[in-house]
């Protein structure tokens, strides 16, 4: 339905031994939201991005993309999977771009870009090749296309990481700190990308603790704190006069 999220998480939990990270997320995203989720380390910012698309399993909630429930059982007191080609499905659709890149160092930047599209989704291989350069050429590293990863730049290989997720034509990206690995002066040319994917209309989860790119480019943030969303809205009121306390004593840090 034109209506439904195209993301719904709904109570998500996870604990780590006997420390409860995430107790109780809910959030939806709809077609083409840009949703910054900011947060002080250790408030469970990346952790819910990696239960999303199931580098973590939540230890109980629920997960629907386009409507479609990821089916969890439980097995010795944990959760896991019920049906593991579902997971591989589903997780195809969820672009993850790392703080670290991730980008395989024996591949070339456009063998990375394929990889996916040709061995997952079972692809034309010429088809595929043909749209890595378009989308190299989108990211601005089109020259870089047979260099390794080894000789690019901490932001050309975050942009090399970002064409790879979209070479999977996923129906949400999600980012955990795309740019806090990189020097000041790279952190320009990732977030322009990002910008433009917005304007795209992509569908985004970002974890940032860019303030500029949460305030100019989200139509919402969320607010992370001790595992929970404290407050969520749109920019304006986030960064205005309806900012919680905790929020607001959050961004201080940033404007010191």
């Amino acid at each position: 339905m034109a209506d439904s999220p195209r993301l719904a998480v709904r109570d998500i939990r996870k604990t780590f031994g006997s420390h409860e990270v995430l107790r109780g997320i809910s959030l939806e995203a709809r077609d083409g939201d840009v949703i910054s989720i900011l947060g002080a380390s250790g408030s469970g910012k990346s952790t819910f991005l990696r239960c999303i698309n199931l580098l973590e399993i939540p230890d109980a909630g629920e997960i629907r993309l386009d409507g479609e429930e990821i089916r969890m059982v439980r097995s010795g007191g944990r959760n896991r999977p019920a049906i593991q080609k579902q997971v591989d499905r589903l997780r195809s659709e969820l672009g993850m771009v790392f703080q670290s890149f991730n980008l395989w160092s024996h591949m070339t930047v456009l063998q990375n870009v394929i990889e996916g599209p040709v061995h997952v989704l079972k692809r034309p291989r010429g088809e595929c090749i043909e749209e890595a350069q378009a989308l190299l050429k989108k990211v601005g590293i089109a020259d870089k296309a047979d260099a390794y990863p080894a000789f690019l730049s901490g932001g050309q290989q975050q942009r090399a990481a970002i064409a790879r997720a979209l070479a999977m034509k996923p129906k949400v990206m999600l980012f955990d700190e795309p740019t806090s690995a990189l020097d000041p002066e790279l952190v320009g040319e990732v977030l322009r990308v990002m910008r433009a994917l917005a304007e795209e209309g992509v569908t985004m989860l970002v974890v940032t603790h860019e303030m500029g790119f949460a305030r100019n480019v989200s139509n919402r943030v969320a607010f992370m704190r001790d595992g929970l969303i404290e407050s969520i809205g749109s920019p304006q009121e986030m960064f205005g006069d309806g900012a919680s306390p905790a929020f607001r004593q959050f961004i201080g840090h940033f404007q010191a």
